[in-house]
């Protein structure tokens, strides 16, 4: 038996996937991945694949940065781990919290780490609670959220998610959350509207829930600058000057996730400052490591971090942490990543990239098949329909983003089916190159499915 077919084996018979159809995986097993390079990863039988969704949106620094392994081996060789439970520390972790609060934006100067994003949402949500009973405010823990927004898949953070699947059967959501209208102009506008005038109106809707609710009750918005995994929904002209002024006036927490827009991925350090907000509370994750180690990061403002420090006082402790928490082989490469980003310059290369990148997808807007071409920065999403003019959804939904997610691999190209909206979002080192062959791929690829939709009665 090769060592391809026995990892094959114990995969079936021992690993449980994470967002896999359980019962169709038994069936055509999994795909296995040997190694990466650049902006391509390899799989177990040598052929290569672009991999143009940077793994899950992460991967900033492609696949065989040398400079991140050996930061991680020099850590291991130095100090393997340590916690910074009970006033310990170590200098990549202490570093890198230092590093991020000199970049974060306006008074964003204090940083907690964790794992993964989920798990930072999910500090998130018990570190407002903290706070509001810190200052005596029992009652404001609701999280005001928008659907199809995507903050992790731990109790608390997929009960901030605002996709049903991520619900169904998780007896969630399992906090106090109002899910809003999602800012996703092309579905949700109305005939005759400019984005400003959507943006007004979400704006209405948001002020009108936290009237309902009670301004009282309400202690954060959560959203991301740009919703990724539910779409590719850039916000609309407009939106985030009037959700900040909003939750200004009534004296809300403005809790923006980069989990995924960070680092370059919108041609910015961070999606805060492409669209112009100033965070209470920050998220980060993913591109942080270029996810060669999982790390996340909440970074706080001088506000909130007082009140941190005067209840701990009084209570003795803050008492969260993870036996990980800041670990310091990943902080080591958190630091590293961070200073190849800065060295480099790829935050202005994700920029340049970024407008070929928009370019180059709104070349398929006149395909029979696609009804919006969308995105900001170095990430995009192509959503295709049944019919271009009325936007009628195919009726079995997601059938035909699965064919173009299988197909795309015959072509050489990983890619990401939210549904039937296509997702990009390549590494950050791309090359105008890369982008030709990514466009070349998929041309052919939206070829094949197009023939596929035909066979199967969907055009």
């Amino acid at each position: 038996m090769s060592i391809s077919n026995s990892i094959v084996e114990k995969d079936l018979a021992s690993h449980i996937h994470p967002f896999t159809n359980l019962a169709r995986h038994q069936e055509i097993g999994p795909f296995i991945i040997g190694r990466g390079d650049g902006v391509r990863v390899i799989d177990d039988q040598g052929r290569s694949y672009i991999e143009a969704m940077s793994g899950l949106w992460s991967v900033g620094l492609g696949f065989s940065e040398k400079r991140l392994v050996e930061a991680a081996t020099r850590q291991l060789e130095t100090l393997p781990y340590y916690h910074s439970f009970s006033h310990k520390a170590h200098a990549p972790g202490v570093e890198l919290a230092a590093k991020l609060a000199e970049l974060a934006p306006g008074n964003l100067n204090h940083v907690h780490f964790t794992n993964s994003g989920s798990e930072a949402n999910d500090t998130v949500v018990k570190m407002v609670w903290y706070l509001n009973n810190a200052l005596g405010r029992p009652a404001k823990k609701k999280f005001l959220a928008r659907q199809q927004g995507y903050h992790g898949s731990t109790i608390a953070s997929a009960s901030l998610t605002g996709l049903p699947a991520s619900h169904r059967d998780f007896d969630l959501p399992a906090i106090p959350v109002r899910h809003l209208t999602c800012p996703h102009f092309y579905r949700f506008g109305l005939p005759g509207e400019t984005e400003i005038e959507f943006s007004s109106r979400l704006a209405r809707e948001i002020e009108d829930v936290i009237l309902a609710e009670g301004p009282e009750t309400i202690a954060a918005f959560i959203g991301e600058p740009l919703i990724a995994a539910g779409g590719v929904i850039p916000a609309p002209e407009g939106y985030w000057p009037r959700v900040q002024d909003i939750c200004r006036r009534y004296d809300i927490l403005l809790v923006v996730d980069e989990i995924i827009t960070a680092f370059g991925r919108l041609g910015a350090m961070f999606g805060s400052e492409y669209y112009g907000i100033q965070p209470d509370i920050m998220v980060l994750s993913k591109q942080l490591t270029s996810s060669y180690q999982p790390l996340a990061a909440i970074v706080v403002s001088e506000p909130i971090n007082e009140i941190l420090v005067e209840h701990s006082g009084r209570l003795g402790s803050f008492v969260h942490g993870f036996t990980t928490t800041g670990h310091p082989v990943a902080t080591a490469v958190g630091l590293e990543n961070v200073r190849i980003i800065e060295e480099r310059g790829l935050v202005g290369h994700a920029r340049d990239m970024g407008v070929l990148l928009q370019e180059g997808l709104r070349q398929f807007g006149s395909h029979p098949l696609v009804g919006n071409v969308r995105g900001a920065g170095f990430v995009g999403g192509v959503e295709l329909v049944a019919d271009k003019a009325t936007k009628k959804t195919f009726d079995d939904r997601g059938a035909l983003g699965a064919y173009v997610f299988r197909r795309a691999h015959d072509h050489g190209l990983i890619i990401r089916a939210i549904y039937d909206t296509i997702a990009f979002c390549p590494p950050l080192i791309a090359s105008e190159d890369d982008l030709a062959a990514i466009f070349t791929a998929f041309e052919r690829t939206l070829h094949d499915a197009t023939e596929w939709a035909k066979a199967n009665g969907m055009k």
